[in-house]
């Protein structure tokens, strides 16, 4: 059994959690404690959903175009290859660390797939399997730096930005480009693979059920053990709100062309990070590490291993981003993972709530936080304003992010809950 199996929670963070829980029983409870928590500071995913909500409005007065199914099958399309690489940065933030290579490590892996696939005729899976064992290996490589020789993170990343683009260039070679064949698997999964209607809505259906299932098992846990938990009530209502919305943008997208199988990718990894995170030991240990890494030690976290696994988890899910870059490109060149990627990626954590001082943030914040960037994108494209806007209000928004989290944080202070 591995340190992290055996490692405590704080008792305060559980005693947190224990209070929580016991008020949020019935649906008055839930709502009772959500106000109380938004007067606390502790705001979550509210300012982000609401800021999409601004931005989707007025970029739909500006031209009707944006909210159609059409437009939104693209964005959603877009999301998925910057997003994957986001949901990598979460994971380092949350431990309170940065990773500037990102978008280098991505690039790379985009090289790594065109040549191997193309050039050197090896199957797609294996030239899959080995850009993102490249990244697994880059992360390694960043722990080790910064474990045993105290290396800050922003030198070794911006180290490894430099390095790993020289890698690039040197793999793509005198001609810079390599094109992926149109008829491969991978880019018609990132070009032309949708779900089925019928299978869209099973799937909505199935979120639902395994929402509801996942609740009422952690529900029966704490209870068999003397703990409060939420309502069969409580637990219902939110699996059937879920239904219901998931339902219905999932009918508006199947208007046209439905969902694209590699934006269910990236949702299916947020679902998965976002489960290790709330529900194994490991999740706990990152949040504990990123809320005090002097405390996380004393009470027994092995914190070198947790800052391995979140390098490790940034960089390959990197090179997933590279690679789905890529198939969606159907290339591979110098460009790649160059530009705003590694901007929009760490924008994208940031904007969707994962905090810079670590221990805040939840994998969900990816998902939220390129929706916003990607929404911005899309829609200035529309109203035929140039590149320079879009890096603006981006730029803007990044920093309205950070203020409401640093307003937040001083305000959890104040009420003794940071």
């Amino acid at each position: 059994m591995s340190d992290l199996d055996t490692a405590p929670v704080p008792a305060s963070a559980t005693d947190l959690q224990d209070e929580r829980l016991r008020r949020s029983t019935s649906i008055g409870g839930s709502i009772a404690l959500l106000r109380d928590q938004i007067r606390g500071g502790d705001l979550g995913l509210i300012p982000v959903i609401a800021g999409l909500v601004v931005i989707a409005t007025v970029l739909q007065i500006l031209n009707p175009i944006f909210l159609s199914s059409t437009n939104l099958v693209n964005l959603l399309l877009e999301c998925a290859p910057v997003g994957v690489i986001a949901l990598g940065i979460v994971c380092v933030l949350l431990v309170g660390e940065i990773d500037l290579s990102v978008g280098s490590v991505s690039g790379l892996s985009a090289a790594t797939v065109a040549i191997g696939f193309v050039n050197r005729d090896w199957p797609v899976w294996l030239a899959i399997v080995a850009a993102v064992a490249m990244g697994c290996v880059i992360g390694w490589v960043y722990s080790q730096a910064f474990n045993r020789f105290g290396v800050p993170s922003f030198v070794i990343s911006l180290a490894g930005l430099l390095s790993l683009l020289g890698v690039q260039l040197k793999v793509l070679g005198a001609t810079g480009s390599v094109n992926l064949p149109f008829d491969s698997a991978l880019v018609r999964f990132a070009q032309l693979a949708f779900v089925p209607d019928w299978l869209s809505y099973l799937l909505v259906l199935l979120a639902g059920v395994a929402l509801f299932v996942v609740g009422y098992a952690h529900g029966r846990a704490r209870r068999r053990a003397g703990l409060s938990d939420r309502s069969l009530t409580v637990l219902a209502v939110r699996s059937a709100a879920l239904v219901v919305i998931l339902g219905s943008a999932v009918w508006y997208l199947n208007r046209t062309r439905g969902v694209g199988w590699m934006f269910v990718l990236f949702v299916a990894l947020v679902l998965a990070l976002h489960y290790a995170l709330s529900r194994t030991r490991w999740g706990k240990s990152i949040y504990a590490v990123g809320g005090n890494v002097e405390a996380a030690r004393r009470a027994g976290i092995n914190v070198r291993v947790v800052y391995t696994s979140a390098f490790v988890l940034c960089t390959s899910l990197a090179a997933l981003g590279g690679v789905l870059a890529a198939a969606r490109l159907a290339a591979a060149n110098q460009s790649s993972g160059g530009g705003d990627v590694n901007l929009n990626a760490i924008a994208a954590a940031v904007i969707g709530g994962t905090s810079l001082f670590g221990g805040r943030g939840t994998a969900f914040a990816a998902l939220l936080g390129i929706l916003v960037i990607q929404s911005i994108s899309s829609g200035l494209t529309l109203i035929n304003l140039d590149s320079s806007y879009r890096f603006i209000v981006t730029g803007v928004v990044l920093l309205l992010a950070v203020a409401v989290d640093s307003v937040a944080r001083r305000s959890r202070k104040s009420s003794g809950r940071a």
